[in-house]
C-alpha cells in the first residue's frame, strides 16, 4: 500500500463532482456516486482480498476526521487486525455494555412501538401498555437480563385467582417481551414467563380457577328483561336489545354503520377491525333485529346506526351501562348476554355446539378441522338466531312492533 497521503484539500473535496473514487492516499478515498452523493472509504487488502470500509458521508465526516479514521485503521492493520472486524467487535461490546443497564420498562416501551402496526387498533395497543404498567409494574425498573421466575411470580400471584383472564394476558405479554429481548441479545437462558413446562408447575391451572367471565343474566330472565327494554324509548335500549338478539359484543354494536347492513338478505357484516378475532363476521339478522335497524334508519342523521348524543359520535358504552343501572340490573353486564345466549343454546336447543360457537364468532376446532370446514354456516346460524329471537320475545305484549325512539338519552 502506498503511503503518500493528504492528496486532497477541503476546498477541492467540496468542488469535486466527477463520479468515482478520488484518492487522498494511504487507502483513503472520497467516493462520489452517480447522484453526486459523497462518502469516505478506507480500502485495504486482507488475506489477499480487497476490502472497503465506509467511514461516513462528507456531510457528517470532514476531510480531517476521515484522515484520522484512516490512520486508526492503518494502525490496526499494522498490528495484524482487520479494521472492519475490530469495529464490529467494538460495537458489539458497547451494545452489550449498554444492555446491562437496559430495563424491562424501556425495552417493553420500545417493543410495543415496534409491533404496534400488528395490533387490531389503538385500544389494543393501549391495553398492552396499561396492563403491563398496572400489573407488572414491579418489573418495569428491573434490568431485563436479570428478571427471573421469582420476579414473574411476584407479578402474577396477586392477580392469578382474582383476575385470571387479565393475569393470563399479562403473563403472555411478559413472555413475548422477554423472548424479544433474548432474540436481540439482551438476555440469555430460558424464558421465566413461559407457561408450559414451567409456570404451569407453579401456578394453578386455568381449568381449576374461576374464569372471571362477565356477569351473565340467567337465560330464563332474559325475555322479561327484553320486554322491559322494549318499553323504553332510548337508543341505548335499542342498542342493548340488538346486542342481545345478535349475541354481539358492545364494541361491535357501537361501531356499526349503515354500509355494513344488507336489508334485503338480512345480514350485518362486521369488519375484521372491530372483531376480537380479527376476522370479518357475518351476522344473520332475525326479523326483530332487522325491524330495529330499519326503524333507526328512517330517522338517521348519522353514519352510526346507534348514534350518540354528540354529533358524529357513536353511542357510548357508558350509556348502555347506565341504562342497566336505571333498570336495577347493574349486577349484570352487556357482554354477559353472550353467555346467556350460549347457555340457552346448549341447554334448550339441539343445535350443534359448532353452530352456537360460530354465532359468537369463536374459533372452533383445530387448524386441520378449520381448513376442511367450508363457509361460515350462515344459514344454519340464521335458524339458531331466529329461535333465540323467538325465545327472548316470548313475553312481548306487542308482537313485532318496534318501540318508537324519541331521543338518545337512556
Amino acid at each position: 500500500m502506498g503511503r503518500q497521503v493528504n492528496k486532497l484539500s477541503a476546498r477541492g473535496v467540496a468542488a469535486l463532482t466527477k463520479a468515482g473514487r478520488h484518492s487522498d492516499g494511504g487507502g483513503l478515498y472520497l467516493w462520489i456516486d452517480a447522484s453526486g452523493a459523497k462518502r469516505w472509504l478506507f480500502m485495504f487488502r486482507w488475506d489477499g482480498v480487497r476490502k472497503e470500509m465506509g467511514l461516513g458521508g462528507l456531510g457528517s465526516v470532514t476531510l480531517a476526521e476521515a484522515r484520522d479514521k484512516a490512520a486508526d485503521a492503518r494502525k490496526l492493520l499494522d498490528a495484524g487486525r482487520n479494521p472492519i472486524m475490530a469495529r464490529k467487535e467494538a460495537a458489539a461490546a458497547a451494545e452489550a455494555e449498554a444492555g446491562k443497564a437496559l430495563t424491562f420498562g424501556d425495552f417493553a416501551a420500545d417493543l410495543i412501538e415496534d409491533i404496534k402496526s400488528g395490533f387490531r387498533n389503538e385500544k389494543h395497543q393501549a391495553q398492552w401498555t396499561s396492563s403491563l404498567k398496572t400489573h407488572a409494574g414491579l418489573l418495569w425498573p428491573l434490568r431485563i437480563d436479570e428478571i427471573g421466575t421469582e420476579h414473574v411470580l411476584d407479578v402474577l400471584k396477586p392477580i392469578w385467582k382474582t383476575k385470571q383472564e387479565t393475569a393470563s394476558r399479562v403473563r403472555g405479554r411478559i413472555e413475548r417481551i422477554l423472548d424479544a429481548a433474548t432474540a436481540k441479545g439482551k438476555r440469555t437462558g430460558a424464558n421465566p414467563a413461559r407457561w408450559r413446562g414451567h409456570l404451569d408447575k407453579l401456578l394453578p391451572k386455568r381449568s381449576k380457577l374461576a374464569r372471571g367471565h362477565h356477569a351473565a343474566m340467567p337465560y330464563d330472565d332474559v325475555p322479561a328483561f327484553v320486554r322491559s327494554l322494549r318499553e323504553r324509548d332510548a337508543t341505548a335500549a335499542r342498542a342493548l336489545e340488538f346486542l342481545i338478539l345478535t349475541a354481539s359484543r358492545t364494541g361491535e354494536i357501537r361501531g356499526a354503520v349503515w354500509s355494513e347492513f344488507d336489508f334485503d338478505r338480512a345480514i350485518w357484516t362486521v369488519p375484521a377491525i372491530r372483531m376480537k378475532a380479527g376476522r370479518i363476521h357475518r351476522v344473520p339478522l332475525s326479523s326483530r333485529a332487522v325491524d330495529i335497524v330499519k326503524a333507526l334508519h328512517q330517522m338517521s342523521t348519522s353514519d352510526y346506526v346507534f348514534a350518540g348524543a354528540r354529533k358524529g359520535k357513536p353511542l357510548s358504552s357508558h350509556a348502555i351501562l347506565m341504562l342497566m343501572r336505571r333498570m336495577e340490573m347493574e349486577q349484570y353486564t352487556p357482554h354477559g348476554f353472550r353467555s346467556s345466549f350460549r347457555d340457552w343454546a346448549g341447554e334448550q336447543t339441539s343445535f350443534p355446539r359448532e353452530i352456537a360457537e360460530a354465532a359468537l364468532a369463536h374459533t372452533v376446532g383445530d387448524e386441520t378441522e378449520r381448513a376442511y370446514r367450508r363457509g361460515d354456516a350462515l344459514e344454519k346460524r340464521r335458524k339458531l338466531m331466529d329461535a333465540w329471537s323467538r325465545y327472548v320475545g316470548t313475553l312481548r305484549t306487542k308482537a313485532d312492533n318496534v318501540t318508537p325512539i324519541r331521543s338518545n338519552a337512556g
